[in-house]
Parts: structure tokens; C-alpha cells; sequence
């Protein structure tokens, strides 16, 4: 993990905000004479995640971006959790900037035992407030701490672990780190983020705010995978913009299957939204307030980098991102016969390695050992305690928690000798697109094509350096840049 500069981040923004999708896939009903409007929330059955998801794209406070989970470089008794939402903030995106959803809950699910189901959840729920509604401003003067009388919108939140069936509050009323309106504003924005770090019991850290989105890539790979002929690489089309994080910290002992990292070292994780199944609006003239209620449905899920985007085919992205681990062997097949290999094929010419593709299942559903790939990685046979019936192929972000931090790391993390990266958890500065193409293409097979090595899209690191200690994520992007 790379430090970072202490210093506001100010660089030149590449790429556009895409445009804001047209409200898709809600169901509205008239209501009686109240003229009150009824939307239903996604069904389990029509729910979705990432932006690349239909439904999802116009719901974005809750657009699950990316999920790590990394062994902490300075503290490697923990391992460290980031989920990201909310993606292509505009830093100077006011009056109202990025809040979190205060009517859902966010949520990263570990799996210990390789059952596809979550032995531990942690929730994340947030709660809004203003100090003033008589302005239309975020801030009413230069904010110097986060609980200063010029900040106001505030955001809170509360913390829960739920396991066993039991649900214990971690920490309440913690204060998110704001949206970095602009150097004016929030001259020092680092104290801001300082102040909103909070150690739990035992060893644990939380972090929830703002920051700089860690993944980099060029995503003009669909404009018909980089131009048809590799001109349209080497762009970070995500340079400063920002996401909304949530980072978790905690010993591995918190997370092993019986309390025992030494003996099970192995976990799955991968986050989660829920959203109430109902939303009323208000009549015409009204308030204009919503209400929300109803059961909890999952409408976004984020475990293993880049599945929903160009593994699971769009007809199916929706359902993909409803639905849970233990049914995902109904995506099976788009796994084994993926079709990205066939599109490079025919553009590029690269054969498409034979079907059906078992080291891609590895890599996705079960995770590496000796028995499918020839090394034990990732996979959660490798405990000594599970139960190796109820193992389910899932898609999950796999972690070794006994391969210790890597002094130097690779950005190719497994395919570059690093097993302390990707697909071994994922770091933040995993290039988890480079080696997302590879492996497609058949780098982890015997003898694969040489056009394989060194396929990528030329961007090979982020705008903003990662930082060297908790909650590791780059500032956010100033809305002054």
C-alpha cells in the first residue's frame, strides 16, 4: 500500500459525467383521491447493483461501485473492508453534494465456512440532519471541525454486527466525514477525515465519508472493446470523481471460521444494499416528503471485480444483483461459456481459449486450490474446520487471511507472483482490469496464447495515491478542481 500526499488533491478531471439516466423499472400507482404516489422498490426478483445493471443505474446513493479486502499492510493481525457507492461524483456537484441513503441499509457479509450464506454482516445505517433549513447552502461558512456551526448538513451513522442471529450495535451517532465542497469551504479537509475515524472495542476502526474512487480504468472498452483496434486506451475515465465509502477494520480473529485465523484462514465477502420494497410520495402540492416502508429487498451486490459488467449478460444483471450467493448457480453457464473471450476473438484475433471454462469457475465460484488449479490459494476447503458438504460454489471476493502483506506489491497481484493480491482478495491497487482480461483469456491455463501476456487497457494505477494507514482511500477530489 502506497502513501499518500497529506495535502487536497488538485488535478485535472478526464472523462464527463455521463448523463443521468431516466428513472427505469419503478412501478407507480395513483392513489385515491390523495393524489399520493406509490413507488415500489425493485422486487428480489427485479432488484439490481452496479451502474452497469438497468435498474440500478437510476438509483445511484445505493449503486454498489467496488468491494477489497486485503490483509492491513501496517497492522497485519486485521484485515481490512472498503465497499464504495454512489460512483461519478462531481466534486462540485452542490447545493445538495453526495449523502448517503438514509432509508437503506449497507451492508458487508463475510463467509466463513463456504456456505454462500453470511456468517457476520456488518450494517451501516445513516441518519441526515441540518442545522439551518432556511439556506440553501451545505455550508454557511469556512468549516473548521465536524461539529462546527457552519457545517450544516450532517450526516451520522450507526454500526451493527449481526451474527448468530444476534445483532450487536458496534457504534452509534458516528459522524460521516462530509462531501469536500471546495477549499474555501473546508480549508482543511484531512482533520475533517481525521476527526471522523473512530476506534471500536477490540481492536476495530470505522471509517464512513467521502473519498477519491480508487478504481482506475479506461472505460471506452465498450466502445467495442477499446476502438477496435486499441486506440482508445491509457485514459483514467474516473480521474476525479468520487465515490461515498464505508471502511471496516478488524481482527482476523473476528472473522475466522471458529474464532480461528491459524486453523481457517480463509473468507468470502462481498457487499450489499437493501432498500424498503415501497416509497410514497406526497400529492401534488404537498410536502413533498417520502415515506418508505415495507420489507427489505437487496438491490445491489458487489463481491468479485467486473462479474455483473461483462460476465453476466444484461438480461440477467438485474436478476444477478438481487439475488444471493447460495443461488448463484443459476449464472453458472455464463461463467463456464463467457462470451468477452469470443468478442476479443473476433476483434483482435486472439483465439478464444476451449470450453467449458473450469479455471474461471475457480477464480470466481470456488476459489483456487490444489484440486482445480494446481495451488491452494483462495479457496474455502482449505479450512481445517469446514464442512466440505456444504461448501457452494458462489461469487464471492475470496481472502487468504495467512498470506502476509506484500512489501512491494503487484499490480497483477496472482498473474504477477503477488499472491497477496487479486484474485486473493482485492487490494486497492489491484489492476483488477489487466487482470481480469488475462485471466479471461486464459492466463491461468497451460500454455496460453503469448498476446495474452501484457493485455490491459494502459491504465495502470489511480489519479490519487492510496494512503499507507487507515482508512487507506485517497482524499476526495475538491470541488475547487
Amino acid at each position: 500500500m502506497t502513501s499518500a500526499r497529506d495535502g487536497t488533491p488538485g488535478r485535472r478531471r478526464r472523462g464527463r459525467l455521463p448523463r443521468r439516466r431516466a428513472l427505469a423499472g419503478a412501478t407507480a400507482l395513483l392513489f385515491g383521491a390523495t393524489g399520493a404516489v406509490v413507488t415500489l422498490a425493485p422486487t428480489a426478483a427485479d432488484a439490481s447493483s452496479h451502474r452497469e445493471a438497468p435498474l440500478i443505474s437510476s438509483d445511484p446513493t445505493v449503486d454498489n461501485t467496488d468491494t477489497y479486502a486485503f490483509v492491513s499492510p501496517d497492522d497485519p493481525d486485521s484485515v481490512t473492508l472498503v465497499a464504495n457507492w454512489l460512483p461519478f461524483q462531481e466534486p462540485a456537484g452542490g447545493p445538495n453534494f453526495y449523502p448517503f441513503a438514509t432509508d437503506a441499509q449497507y451492508d458487508i457479509n463475510v463467509d466463513s465456512n463456504g456456505d454462500a450464506k453470511p456468517d457476520i454482516t456488518y450494517r451501516w445505517t445513516f441518519a441526515s440532519t441540518y442545522q439551518n433549513q432556511n439556506t440553501f447552502l451545505y455550508n454557511t461558512g469556512p468549516v473548521t471541525s465536524l461539529d462546527d456551526p457552519d457545517l450544516n448538513f450532517r450526516q451520522t451513522y450507526k454500526l451493527e454486527r449481526i451474527a448468530g442471529g444476534k445483532t450487536t450495535v458496534l457504534a452509534d451517532k458516528v459522524p460521516v466525514a462530509p462531501s469536500f465542497v471546495g477549499d474555501a469551504s473546508m480549508p482543511d479537509y484531512l482533520a475533517l477525515r481525521t476527526a471522523s475515524l473512530k476506534e471500536l472495542p477490540g481492536g476495530a476502526k470505522t471509517f464512513a465519508g467521502q473519498a477519491d474512487d480508487p478504481f482506475f480504468l479506461d472505460l471506452r472498452v465498450f466502445d467495442l472493446l477499446y476502438g477496435g483496434d486499441l486506440s482508445e486506451v491509457g485514459q483514467d475515465s474516473l480521474a476525479g470523481f468520487n465515490v461515498n465509502s464505508v471502511v471496516l477494520q478488524v481482527p482476523k480473529t473476528e472473522l475466522a471460521l471458529k474464532g480461528d485465523p491459524a486453523r481457517n484462514p480463509v473468507i468470502g465477502v462481498w457487499s450489499s444494499t437493501q432498500r424498503r420494497s415501497a416509497s410514497i410520495y406526497g400529492p401534488t402540492d404537498g410536502s413533498g416528503m417520502r415515506m418508505s416502508f415495507g420489507n427489505w429487498s437487496q438491490v445491489s451486490r458487489l463481491g468479485s471485480p467486473l462479474v455483473n459488467e461483462v460476465v453476466v449478460p444484461i438480461g440477467q444483471k438485474d436478476r444477478f444483483n438481487a439475488s444471493t450467493p447460495a443461488r448463484d448457480a443459476q449464472f453458472l453457464n455464463f461463467v463456464t461459456k463467457p462470451e468477452l473471450p469470443k468478442l476479443i476473438e473476433a476483434i483482435y484475433k486472439i483465439p478464444a481459449p476451449a470450453t467449458p471454462r473450469n479455471d474461471l469457475v475457480a477464480v470466481y465460484l470456488t476459489g483456487v486450490n490444489k484440486a482445480n488449479l494446481g495451488v491452494d490459494l483462495n479457496a474455502h476447503a482449505l479450512n481445517a474446520d469446514v464442512d466440505p458438504a456444504k461448501i457452494a460454489p458462489s461469487e464471492q471476493l475470496r481472502l487468504n487471511m495467512s498470506i502476509p502483506p506484500t512489501a512491494e506489491p503487484n499490480r497483477l497481484g496472482v498473474l504477477g507472483g503477488d499472491t497477496g493480491g487479486y484474485p486473493n482478495g482485492r487490494r486497492l491497487g489491484d489492476d483488477v482490469v489487466d487482470i481480469s482480461l488475462q485471466a479471461v483469456e486464459g492466463a491461468l491455463l497451460p500454455n496460453p496464447p503469448a498476446a495474452v501476456t501484457g493485455l490491459g487497457d494502459g491504465v495502470d494505477g489511480p489519479d490519487v495515491r492510496f494512503r499507507g494507514w487507515f482508512p487507506y482511500v485517497g482524499l476526495p477530489t475538491s470541488g475547487s478542481s
